[in-house]
């Protein structure tokens, strides 16, 4: 057994070796189930392909060792058997492991195997060979990346010890300490957990004191006042944030409550000296009108107004028109004033009301020449939008007559006519698209939609009351029927002829009725007149297309006014008629 321990053999090293059953630091292969303390690659020498020279060996009696005993580093190297003359590429830690010795163990940042004088035995036996032979390199591990260099260690390459911040060199096991933990003075900072803006921007003012002191420096002053740095920052964060959460709260809570159970915004009072004017379409209930007012600044709010509405027992009756009022009025006066008719910037069609009249409001409204809306009837009658079907007959005066649909339109100042004109007629289109008045044409004998509109206007001018319309456009269909043994066509009515005339006038002498022969005067042509002599309404419209059937053909204003009788026969008109100049006397 040499000094680095025994021969072949199962013995163990000896029990006070400092490198008893360690095999896997410093470049050698860990043994099985081990990690090698290099990460778990094995660590190899540089390979060389050299061969140990063949040399004579001696074998003792006794299963000794070759006589051809080869010595490393001045001391006896022991010896593994030979295969074809060659060591093994591959040795197995375990099986044929090279020692070195104490006095010349080699260190990877200090010496190189490579390069040391080697002694062999003398081949007679007289001791050691004084010629010298160059030390054979470990073989490389094909797994090794760094085993395919040329040179061995301290050959040429560099020294990853010898810098002064290189990693030290390995140890041995037993002689390894453990690492200190790094001591962490307490100031995280931001790479440490801690927000960058509780951290505080104070670390100027240490810097600004001591520009040399360290990194160490500052935190260790960052111990002493850090605390007072950042409670400052983060106590009026924390104000702000809940100020502000507290504020918006109180804000949306007040919001509610005042749009859930609070009053409605209003202004006071009767308003101010700036009037304008505001323009009610048709159809628009309490909250169109409300919007309408609140944008022209004549209410504060939507609801007020709408309130104020109810709370009126006429409110409801507001329609729709242009209404003259004034700016910061409070909600209940913006409703009384629109019920006063001298606030209303509107022209009102009543029904039977004829087209001369119509026009002369507009001019008024308008304020415009006496006679202006009436030549522009006249000259833009087509382009308004009457139905295809009007206007039928060259003998027709006004062709807007009988479509001027009853009904309260704006009419304020700065409007221009055909504008007003353009949307009564709309709406007597609309109206009259209503009704089938084709077929109900044809179905009451008469020749187009526009004759409807005439009984229509026939029924409105002479009668009196409701209960009268259906009579008496009975006896408007009864006087056409030229067989009738009363009238045979004639319809004999006063209202035509006033209406060529302009006038209102129930006292017309026979002399005058006889020799005037235009196509309104209705004592001397048979039949309608060319067109509508006035705009009936929607009662006089639906009598019109649903007269009554009982026989009449007569009809009388026994008081001149107010009262209308009907008869049957001649001699019942007589007894009426002797009845009205008694009430008259005429």
């Amino acid at each position: 057994m040499t000094e680095y321990g025994r021969g072949e053999g199962s013995e163990p090293w000896h029990p006070e070796d400092p490198l008893y059953g360690n095999g896997g630091w410093e470049g050698q292969q860990a043994d099985a189930g081990q990690q090698s303390p290099y990460g778990g690659q094995p660590q190899h020498y540089p390979q060389q392909p050299q061969h140990y020279p063949q040399q004579p060996q001696q074998q003792y009696d006794n299963g000794g060792w070759d006589d051809g005993r080869q010595a490393a580093y001045g001391q006896a190297q022991q010896q593994y058997p030979q295969h074809d003359g060659q060591y093994d590429q591959q040795q197995q830690y375990g099986q044929h492991q090279q020692q070195y010795g104490q006095q010349h163990q080699q260190q990877y940042d200090q010496q190189a195997y490579q390069g040391q004088p080697q002694q062999s035995y003398d081949e007679n036996g007289n001791g050691w060979a004084t010629g010298t032979q160059a030390q054979v390199p470990y073989p490389a591990d094909p797994s090794d990346p760094y085993g395919q260099q040329a040179a061995a260690y301290g050959a040429g390459q560099q020294d990853y010890y010898g810098s002064p911040d290189a990693y030290p060199p390995p140890e041995p096991p037993g002689r390894r300490r453990a690492e200190p933990e790094p001591q962490i003075d307490w100031d995280p900072g931001p790479d440490q957990g801690e927000h960058a803006f509780f951290a505080g921007d104070d670390d100027s003012e240490d810097d600004s004191d001591d520009p040399k002191g360290g990194r160490g420096d500052r935190r260790g002053r960052g111990d002493k006042g850090g605390k007072k740095r950042r409670s400052g920052c983060a106590c009026l964060v924390v104000l702000l944030v809940f100020g502000g959460g507290t504020a918006g709260v109180a804000y949306f809570g007040y919001q509610y409550y005042q749009n859930r159970f609070g009053a409605a915004p209003d202004y006071a009072g009767d308003g101010t000296s700036q009037m304008v004017t505001v323009q009610v379409p048709k159809g628009a209930g309490g909250y169109a009108i409300g919007r309408l007012l609140k944008d022209a600044g004549v209410v504060k709010s939507v609801d007020a107004f709408v309130s104020a509405q109810e709370q009126n027992p006429k409110g409801k009756a507001i329609q729709a028109g242009a209404y003259l009022l004034k700016k910061e009025m409070s909600a209940e006066s913006a409703v009384v004033m629109m019920l006063d008719p001298k606030s209303q910037n509107n022209v009102q069609v009543i029904p039977g009301i004829r087209n001369i009249a119509v026009y002369k409001r507009i001019d008024e409204k308008l304020d415009l020449a006496s006679g202006t809306t009436k030549k522009t009837a006249e000259k833009k009658y087509k382009s308004l939008g009457l139905p295809s079907w009007a206007n039928d007959n060259d003998d027709i005066k006004d062709p807007l007559e009988g479509f001027l649909y009853p009904g309260t339109y704006p009419a304020a100042k700065g409007m221009k006519p055909e504008t007003v004109l353009k949307e009564m007629v709309t709406q007597a289109a609309e109206t009259y698209g209503k009704y089938d008045l084709e077929a109900k044409a044809k179905a009451l004998k008469l020749d187009s939609p526009l004759q409807v509109i005439t009984v229509a206007s026939l029924v409105e001018a002479e009668g009196k009351t409701e209960d009268d319309y259906r009579k008496m456009a009975e006896v408007v269909y009864n006087r056409l029927n030229l067989a009738n043994p009363e009238t045979y066509g004639l319809l004999q009515f006063d209202s035509t002829f006033n209406y060529l005339r302009n006038e209102s006038d129930i006292r017309i002498s026979e002399s005058e009725i006889k020799s005037n022969k235009d196509p309104y005067n209705t004592y001397t042509n048979k039949g309608l007149p060319p067109g509508p002599i006035d705009n009936p309404g929607d009662v006089a419209l639906k009598a019109a297309l649903n007269p009554t059937d009982d026989g009449w053909y007569y009809f009388v204003a026994t008081d001149g006014l107010k009262t209308t009788e009907f008869a049957k026969t001649h001699a019942e008109f007589l007894r009426l008629k002797d009845k009205f100049d008694a009430s008259t006397g005429s």
